[in-house]
């Protein structure tokens, strides 16, 4: 089984190398892993020719953020499955890939998932918390529940059949084309009990209370688009559960 691995990256000449040691040290054969930078304007592309020892292919070109980055390469994406690690996120493990793959040997299994450890940007050997993806149903996608974007293994025919990421969201378009996939398609999926990438703090989506805000009424905008019934207070209830998280 072919794994297509997506990274989108600008100015992450600190982050990328990690990234792409990780993926170079997976234990499945059959990995395309496709990074797109959006023109950086750093030591990027040195730093990903230098560690690129098992890449497959590099845009680097300007675009209009990171879902038009993912969309880039979704269409250059040619594996059985694809998945996205972004810059700075790493497999806790060797075997993270071949892992999913084996779920997904399964042909009753459009979609396998996970959870992630979030990490200290500053030392990723300490956990601030485990999103974990264990309490996620379609239905509970109302409540803004997700599976944990980083660890999502999908076919590449899911997004063949519902299309590309919306780049009219700036932050919450994971959600939405999640709400297409497993909310509006039924799609069948897998939840994997094990946490698969690690992520540093710091991320756009957790930036201080006015993020939480934008990214909350993205998502309201999603669910009316897309025919989910939820109203913001509703979406404001995955809050509760991410500070359990931390516990």
């Amino acid at each position: 089984m072919k794994i297509s691995i997506i990274t989108a990256v600008y100015n992450g000449a600190r982050s990328i190398a990690a990234t792409l040691k990780s993926v170079a040290q997976q234990d499945h054969e059959a990995i395309e892993h496709i990074l797109v930078d959006g023109a950086s304007s750093d030591d990027t592309v040195a730093t990903i020719l230098a560690n690129g020892a098992r890449l497959a292919r590099l845009i680097s070109e300007p675009d209009r953020g990171v879902y038009d980055a993912f969309n880039k390469g979704l269409r250059a994406a040619s594996g059985d499955v694809v998945a996205f690690l972004n810059c700075g996120d790493t497999y806790v493990s060797p075997s993270v890939v071949s892992r999913m793959a084996a779920e997904l040997s399964d042909q009753s299994v459009q979609a396998a998932f996970g959870d992630v450890l979030i990490v200290a940007a500053d030392n990723a050997s300490r956990v601030i918390r485990r999103y974990s993806s264990r309490p996620f149903t379609p239905r509970r996608m109302a409540l803004g529940l997700m599976p944990a974007h980083p660890t999502l293994f999908l076919r590449r025919e899911i997004y063949q059949s519902v299309g590309e990421y919306d780049t009219n969201y700036r932050i919450a378009g994971d959600f939405e084309l999640c709400l297409r996939v497993f909310a509006k398609r039924k799609t069948r999926y897998r939840y994997v009990p094990e946490a698969l990438v690690r992520m540093p703090s710091g991320g756009v989506s957790n930036r201080g209370w006015r993020s939480k805000w934008q990214i909350t009424r993205e998502m309201q905008r999603a669910c009316a688009r897309d025919g989910v019934r939820t109203n913001f207070a509703k979406l404001c209830l995955r809050f509760p559960l991410k500070m359990l998280e931390m516990y």
